[in-house]
């Protein structure tokens, strides 16, 4: 059973029986159905043309629910019988959906929230960490959404602000989560910029071309993280660092700024530097608080705080990681780093294990476990002697 195939097809089939008449909860619902039986089927009989068989199924699917409901009878009339077969087209539909998703109809972020779980294929857990609340929380938007667009036609798209925020998040969750969603998100994100005149949508293109440009360096041969200082910088991909410095310099220049762009200036800054060294750290800060400005987000400045330790000391950095709520993900790691960079290592480990325990995945609650050890194995490695 080809799993990468049925999620490939997922939104395309989706988005057909949304254009036939169905609303997105019960359209949402009869794929599902319809992949559990073609994970069910497909084994011992696959199809020809799976989008098609999928698109059938599902359609079927759906007027066996509608007919069951009868608060809906008033619909039955045009659900009746089914459409005749006929070639599936083989344009992707994904980017449309997204715009589908984002219904005038729902807030900005119950838009996303929904867009992410029923197109994005991120867990209601990714989301939430993604949007800094409890699951519970992001469970009651989620469903609160399918609700409000369960009674709507999906004929006004949302705005692309909305499908830019859910590119965004889809592709942060492929870059560093459990999810590999990243290489997608770039896709769709290049359709969007070529489609629209948005400075924000060539800004998030540039950004994500940037950050993808050092995936091969992020991991070891073991899968351990790498952090970025200490990344093999000849394994970046310059044709991407290239093509996303063009984009961003393109985008910039129309004095349009935001913060897609403005991460993108930092992602920039940190490209062209040949070694960690040599990091522009005084321009950084200063791109951090132009986004601080633009967004207020207290995960910039956690940012922001790292980088001000790089240009002006770890005790500086420390200065400013005192003002953030110590609860945000990511701060215990950030303090444990600066006070290793101020030759605390017993803070710094005992921090470092900290973190761990926080870690959003396996491979960063590694790092930080090993972190940890380090530290008290020169600590110790100090103390007898």
């Amino acid at each position: 059973m080809d799993e990468v195939l049925l999620r490939s097809l997922t939104p395309s089939v989706l988005t057909v029986l949304v254009r036939r008449g169905a609303d997105f909860a019960a359209a949402e619902d009869a794929v599902q159905e319809a992949l559990v039986e073609a994970v069910r089927v497909w084994p011992a009989d696959p199809p020809r043309d799976p989008k098609g068989w999928l698109v059938t199924v599902a359609w079927r699917r759906f007027l066996d629910a509608t007919r069951a409901d009868t608060a809906r009878r008033r619909r039955e009339d045009r659900v009746d019988e089914e459409p005749p077969p006929g070639p599936v087209p083989a344009a992707d539909d994904t980017l449309q959906l997204y715009f589908l998703c984002a219904h005038p109809a729902l807030t900005p972020s119950a838009a996303v929230a929904l867009t992410l779980r029923a197109v994005g294929g991120l867990t209601t857990r990714q989301i939430a960490r993604a949007y800094l609340v409890p699951e519970a929380t992001m469970a009651q938007r989620i469903s609160r959404a399918k609700r409000t667009v369960g009674g709507v036609r999906l004929d006004r798209p949302g705005d692309v602000a909305t499908v830019l925020r859910v590119l965004y998040l889809v592709f942060n969750e492929g870059y560093s989560g459990d999810v590999d969603l990243a290489a997608e998100a770039v896709r769709l994100t290049r359709q969007l910029a070529a489609a629209v005149d948005h400075p924000e949508a060539a800004g998030l293109l540039a950004l994500m071309l940037l950050h993808h440009a050092r995936r091969a360096a992020r991991t070891a041969s073991d899968g351990s993280l790498v952090p970025l200082a200490e990344q093999d910088r000849s394994r970046w991909d310059t044709r991407l660092i290239a093509e996303g410095v063009g984009i961003l310099q393109t985008a910039l220049a129309r004095d349009r700024l935001g913060e897609f762009q403005a991460q993108a200036a930092i992602a920039a800054l940190h490209a062209d530097a040949p070694t960690a060294a040599e990091t522009d750290w005084v321009q950084i800060v200063e791109w951090y608080d132009e986004l601080a400005r633009l967004t207020d987000s207290p995960v910039v400045r956690l940012n922001r705080a790292v980088a001000v330790g790089e240009a002006d000391g770890p005790r500086a950095g420390l200065a400013a990681l005192a003002g953030l709520d110590a609860a945000l993900p990511r701060h215990t790691a950030v303090a444990a780093y600066l006070h290793e960079r101020d030759g605390d290592r017993t803070t710094a480990a005992r921090l470092y294990a900290e973190a761990a325990l926080k870690a959003p995945n396996l491979a960063e609650r590694d790092h930080l476990t090993r972190r940890a050890a380090h530290l008290n194995a020169q600590s110790d490695a100090d103390r007898g002697r």
